[in-house]
Order: structure tokens, then C-alpha cells, then sequence
């Protein structure tokens, strides 16, 4: 399984770790610490150390109740990052989490190579055209409403059936419009309550049905530190146990604020697939 990021194929077979950059000031675990270029080139480059194979660009902070952000101030917060990124790290590909169209269209013209849409099209039309234009490879989140009221919407039949019946919907207009690479992130803590959030992770397997990629974006979520009675930042140790049930799952991206720990979990993870221990 392989997605092309720039003209690169990068084959997915070993899952893959994508650092979180977040250029907002009230995200739930980092926000207000990468506004300056000391900073945001000094994560980097330590997430680049670590092994990081992608790094997610957001500013506009999706965490459940967060402010509405200006389409001016996120474009403001995230082009001249991808700028100051491409011309210091040429190599590194770069994913960008917006799900507005002219965001993805302003990066990807500055080198991003990857688009990350929490609402999968839903909150910009204009959207899948726009990523079939540059052929970028896309995620595309499930989640109902929007961030300022996706958790008055947590009511499902079937949960797993209505998330299937979403890709389903979605990967055809997405496919439809000309988008070529598609990658699927099941959205937890997006419109789904803690009981959801596990019930989603104990089947993340059913997605293979639909041979894409998946992408697993569980890294110091509520669904962690409010079980184990903590806070984002004492649920690196959690986070890595989920990590690693995920991967059993068969998740392709960890989607991850601590890279080096990913990694070695990946690390593990394949080494236990082959039998060896």
C-alpha cells in the first residue's frame, strides 16, 4: 500500500509516524508553544531526529468546544511556516490540517504534500477539487457538526456501521472529484463520547474492508487521561498503550505529539508481526 506525496511513493507496509506541529494558541496538549521560528524550527528538527516520516501543520484548533478561527488568522499562522519548513527541511513532507480550501491550495502551492480534513469535505465544497488539482494525498476525518458542536452530536445506531456508511459516501465524491490517494482517520474524540471512542478502537479493523490506509489519532486524547483519572500530560504512557493496540488493528499513520515513543513503538510492533521474539 503506497500514497505519493510530490512524486514520491512512500510505501505504508511499515506503518508510518506523523509529528504534530500545532501553530494555534489553545490546542488541548501544546498550545501557545510553537509561535516563533526559534521554537518551531527547534521541534521540528527534533521531531525530524526522532523519525518523524510526516509533520501535521494546524492552525486552527480542533479540540471540542475551541474558538472559530478567521480564515485570514489560519492562513496567517500557517504559510510562512510552511515556507520557513520547505527552505529548511527540503526533504520533509509536510501535512496540512485545515479543512478549508483555500488553506490547502495557499500550502500546497508553498510544497506541503499532504492535506488532513477533520470534516472529510463536509465543511468546504470546494475542497475535493482542490486536492485533485495538486494530487496530494488526503485524509479525511470522520466526524458530525463541527468543532464548537460536534459533542451535543454523539447519538449513533450503529456506530461503527454509520462510520462506514460515511467513508462509503465520502470516498466516492472525494474519487468522483479526482482525488487519488485517500487515507481514512475514524475520528476519535471527534463526536463521540469515551464508551464510542474504545468501541471504535476495539473494531478500527473493519475499516481494511476498505483497502485504504488508515490513520489513528489517539496521542494524549481525553479518551485516555480522563479513564486513567490524569491530564494530557501524563498520558504519554497511556497514549503508547492505545499506539500499540492500534497498530495491532492494523492503523498505517500514528498521528502523534511524541514521535521518538511512536517510533519504537512501530519498531516493536513489526518485530512482533514476523515472530521473532
Amino acid at each position: 500500500m503506497t500514497i505519493n506525496c510530490k512524486g514520491n511513493l512512500i510505501d505504508l507496509k511499515t506503518p508510518k509516524v506523523m509529528g504534530i506541529l500545532n501553530l494555534t494558541p489553545d490546542s488541548f496538549f501544546d498550545g501557545g508553544k510553537y509561535r516563533d521560528t526559534t521554537t518551531i524550527l527547534g521541534q521540528v528538527e527534533k521531531m525530524v531526529r526522532e523519525g518523524a516520516d510526516f509533520i501535521d501543520l494546524g492552525a486552527y484548533s480542533s479540540r471540542p468546544g475551541a474558538a472559530h478561527v478567521p480564515e485570514e488568522t489560519e492562513l496567517e499562522r500557517i504559510v510562512p511556516v510552511v515556507t520557513l519548513l520547505q527552505k529548511e527541511f527540503p526533504e520533509l513532507l509536510l501535512s496540512i490540517d485545515t479543512f478549508r480550501s483555500k488553506v490547502a491550495a495557499a500550502c500546497l502551492e508553498k510544497g506541503a504534500a499532504l492535506i488532513n480534513d477533520i470534516s472529510a469535505g463536509s465543511l468546504d465544497t470546494e475542497m475535493f477539487p482542490t486536492v485533485a488539482v495538486y494530487r496530494a494525498p488526503y485524509i479525511m476525518m470522520h466526524m458530525k457538526g463541527t468543532p464548537q458542536n460536534m459533542q451535543q452530536q454523539t447519538n449513533y445506531t450503529d456506530l461503527l456501521v454509520e462510520i462506514c456508511h460515511y467513508f462509503s459516501q465520502k470516498i466516492a465524491l472525494a474519487t468522483t472529484a479526482g482525488v487519488n490517494d485517500i487515507i481514512l482517520d475514524p475520528g476519535f474524540g471527534f463526536a463521540k463520547t469515551l464508551d464510542q471512542n474504545y468501541e471504535l478502537l476495539r473494531k478500527l479493523a473493519l475499516l481494511q474492508t476498505f483497502d485504504l490506509p488508515i490513520l489513528a489519532g489517539l496521542s494524549r486524547k481525553s479518551m485516555i487521561y480522563r479513564l486513567l483519572e490524569t491530564d494530557p500530560q501524563q498520558a504519554l504512557n497511556g497514549t503508547t498503550a492505545l499506539h500499540m493496540y492500534a497498530l495491532q488493528q492494523g492503523a498505517h499513520i500514528l498521528r502523534v505529539h511524541d514521535v521518538r515513543e511512536a517510533k519504537e513503538c512501530v519498531l516493536l510492533a513489526e518485530e512482533l508481526k514476523q515472530g521473532n521474539c
